[in-house]
């Protein structure tokens, strides 16, 4: 078997309403005024989700209000989609709380996070079998500030086929070459803290692996490559595709762990594609097919992510 294409939930339209949840870390107060106010200028009507502006320590709330605040919000029929306010830490805490059977019944939504959402982003993948995207979030100050990464965002939300080729400036071949496959992954210590979970993969032969971080030495990426690895993560993999790795220590480092791990894996792999915790992250599509050319630094989605 090999990962299969997972439904897509509809565009966004001016007037629709867009819930933003905290499902992790809280966020300063005033964080996210000002991503509100780009919400509100694309025509959307944001509501914020009542524990998503809680603090309790390292977390928004406890874990059964921040699985309640996204459960409510998903369950909603006036709500066209979910926005996590930021990541942090936490959603690995209150993801077991949620109810994913009554979230079947409801339908996919658009959902938008990436760092610690990158637990949400299993779990709607795995429950209800739903692509989303991973993307900037309206509490991080470069979402106002850096009008190039949330027009990506914007586009995927309302005219996605205008974001079905996917090109990154930045990107440098590590193994050329094209594979097509289903978009899967994110932060990878998020990964490999998922490994033996309920929403841990087992099968992700034909994937196109998605793999960002911050904050880790290049010891500690090693050391989260070699869970996954031992988890069967990259078993039949068709093609890798990494992000940015912000404050992991001198990029050659990284690099070097990167090349160790993926360099004769006999697939394409792109490098610094720039996606994850850096300046213009773009949004990329999780749970589609798409063809990765390593050495042009595109990824082209077959469809587009909203229909």
């Amino acid at each position: 078997m090999s990962l299969e294409p997972l439904r897509r939930p509809r565009r966004l339209v001016p007037g629709d309403r867009v819930a933003v949840v905290s499902p992790a870390s809280p966020f300063p107060p005033g964080g996210l005024d000002a991503g509100l106010a780009v919400l509100r200028d694309w025509g959307l009507d944001p509501v914020v989700m009542p524990n998503a502006t809680a603090s309790t320590g390292f977390l928004a709330g406890s874990d059964a209000d921040r699985a309640a605040d996204f459960q409510h919000a998903w369950l909603d029929p006036s709500i066209a989609a979910v926005i996590a306010s930021r990541g942090g830490y936490g959603s690995q805490r209150m993801v077991d709380l949620v109810d994913w059977e009554a979230l079947r019944a409801a339908g996919p939504k658009a959902f938008v996070g990436f760092s610690d959402i990158t637990a949400m982003h299993e779990a709607v993948a795995l429950e209800l079998g739903a692509a989303s995207l991973h993307g900037p979030m309206p509490s991080w100050s470069q979402f106002a500030a850096d009008v190039a990464m949330r027009e990506h965002l914007r586009l995927h939300l309302f005219e996605p086929e205008r974001a079905q080729l996917i090109s990154s400036p930045t990107a440098k071949p590590l193994v050329g070459g094209t594979a097509t496959g289903v978009t899967f992954g994110g932060t990878l210590t998020l990964l490999a803290a998922g490994a033996g979970t309920v929403h841990h993969r087992h099968d992700v032969a034909g994937g196109l692996l998605l793999l960002e971080d911050i904050g880790e030495e290049p010891y500690r990426i090693d050391r989260a490559l070699t869970q996954l690895s031992r988890a069967g993560y990259f078993d039949g993999l068709a093609g890798v595709v990494c992000g940015s790795w912000v404050d992991c220590g001198p990029y050659e480092g990284v690099h070097a762990v990167l090349a160790d791990w993926f360099g004769g894996s006999g697939v394409p792999v792109v490098a610094e594609f720039g996606f994850g915790h850096c300046a213009g992250s773009l949004t990329i599509p999780l749970g589609l097919k798409a063809t990765l050319d390593a050495d042009a630094g595109t990824l082209r989605f077959g469809e587009a992510a909203l229909t």
